[in-house]
């Protein structure tokens, strides 16, 4: 089973590839600003290196936060859209062992068909001047 993990909550993200529990590979990147611009090509550019494509990859794993508003909503649109097109599940954890938890999720047969970030805390939206 191949699994692609992917943590998008802080400047530094990260993407792993996994056979069952055993790491294939793993990249933590400076991506900050340029996340959505970079993000489809590290995962392509780890596919390729591992000699895999999407129709190998079973399942995904994804950090849910707390973290960035912007980095969790960029990588959660990106491996929910990349799940769905795919027919691949997908679960969400959070917390230091992220990674193991979700391994066990999708061993289990869970499937979450959509993630949902979790941000930490309530939205500081101003109230409209008008």
């Amino acid at each position: 089973m191949i699994i692609l993990t992917l943590r998008t909550d802080k400047p530094e993200s990260e993407i792993g590839l996994y056979d069952n529990e055993a790491k294939l590979a793993h990249e933590t990147w400076e991506a900050h600003r340029q996340l959505a611009e970079t993000l489809h090509i590290k995962i392509k550019a780890m596919l390729e290196s591992c000699q895999k494509d999407w129709q190998d990859v079973s399942g995904i794993v994804v950090f849910v936060g707390p973290g960035s508003f912007t980095g969790l909503r960029i990588g959660l649109s990106t491996v929910n859209a990349l799940a769905y097109a795919n027919g691949i599940p997908i679960v969400g954890t959070s917390g230091d062992g992220w990674t193991v938890e979700g391994l066990a999720l999708l061993k289990e047969g869970k499937n979450q068909k959509q993630v949902i970030p979790t941000y930490g805390s309530e939205a500081h939206i101003t109230t409209p001047k008008k």
